[in-house]
């Protein structure tokens, strides 16, 4: 149970934020559902509930994998967290369904909703207000990496954007859901507006298809992004950063293997290096310490395993990529 307590203090924080934000913002669009009978109101609450069921399973499964290897599991649990996320997909998957099969249902059969018009305008507003804290929250860590940028505004927005394919998994996810949250709030004020004052009835009916095809573009993003991570999913960027840190070392004549292997936020290293046979065995090995201790002070970088060839002369590393780099 402790160990379980201090892995969840490791959790994805803006994960926990989401899921305790879209309970409460769920709760009150299921009130004010059940007092308007709006579809847009539906597709809103339904989104919610989905985010808060996500955003528990990101935040445990983020949490978990971080988890100590095992005997059972030497390579760890990275890979734990795009697991998870497969399987919450899964949830995002049904409810965009739902929401789009009872939006098709509003435009053939098409209310006015009048009467409710500021109960829901104000819901939705606090709704937008929230998701969009959340979302704030989320930009923070995907851009808390990136030095000597003034990271507010509109230069928070423009760089998490930037970043979002460099972030975790966990914040990946909360980015895309709360993106898509933030937006549908502001589409279904608009459509509750339309349907409200105008002869056009079923825009809400319209909302509701428009919000639940962006959760399926969520769900297909992430997907295959943790498809990809849960078979694991090399790092080019980070291969060619650490490639060229290897390669300055006077010891390494060439680089006969280089893998980084991406696990959840986790960066696996595996490098095999060509040496002057002449190198004695203490000479080797002091170098070896000292890339490993280059190599771990890399971002995410959580083992690394090395070893050592005869230089065959015969060149493997392109040393283009150190040029590109520079």
């Amino acid at each position: 149970m402790k160990e379980l307590w201090s892995l969840l203090k490791q959790g994805t924080k803006s994960s926990l934020w989401a899921a305790t934000i879209n309970i409460v913002v769920g709760i009150i669009k299921t009130i004010a559902y059940f007092i308007t009978g709006n579809v847009a109101m539906f597709a809103e609450m339904m989104h919610s509930y989905a985010d808060a069921a996500n955003q528990l399973f990101v935040f445990t499964g983020s949490a978990l994998s971080k988890k100590s290897p095992t005997e059972r599991f030497p390579n760890g649990f990275g890979r734990l967290v795009n697991l998870v996320l497969l399987g919450a997909v899964l949830i995002v998957g049904i409810l965009a369904y739902e929401t789009i099969k009872e939006g098709i249902h509003h435009i053939f059969q098409p209310e006015g909703h009048e009467g409710w018009f500021w109960l829901n305008i104000g819901v939705l507003g606090v709704s937008f207000l929230l998701e969009g804290f959340v979302l704030t929250k989320a930009m923070k860590e995907i851009t808390e990496h990136v030095a000597d940028e003034e990271k507010k505004g509109l230069k928070l927005v423009t760089q998490s954007f930037k970043h979002a394919k460099e972030a975790n998994p966990a914040t990946k996810l909360v980015f895309l859901e709360d993106l898509v949250a933030t937006l549908g709030a502001l589409i279904a004020m608009i459509a509750i507006a339309l349907s409200s004052y105008t002869p056009f009835h079923s825009a809400t009916g319209y909302a509701s298809v428009i919000i639940g095809l962006l959760l399926f573009i969520v769900v297909g993003r992430i997907f295959l992004d943790n498809a990809a991570g849960a078979l694991g999913i090399t790092v080019p960027e980070m291969e060619n950063a650490i490639g060229n840190l290897a390669i300055k070392e006077a010891m390494v004549k060439d680089i006969k293997r280089l893998h980084v292997i991406k696990e959840g936020d986790q960066r696996h290293v595996e490098l095999k290096i060509e040496v002057d046979p002449k190198v004695t065995i203490a000479e080797a090995d002091d170098m070896r310490d000292r890339l490993e201790k280059n190599i771990m002070s890399q971002k995410g970088v959580t083992d690394v395993i090395i070893e050592f060839d005869e230089d065959d002369q015969v060149p493997s590393w392109s040393r283009t990529s150190e040029k590109e780099n520079e």
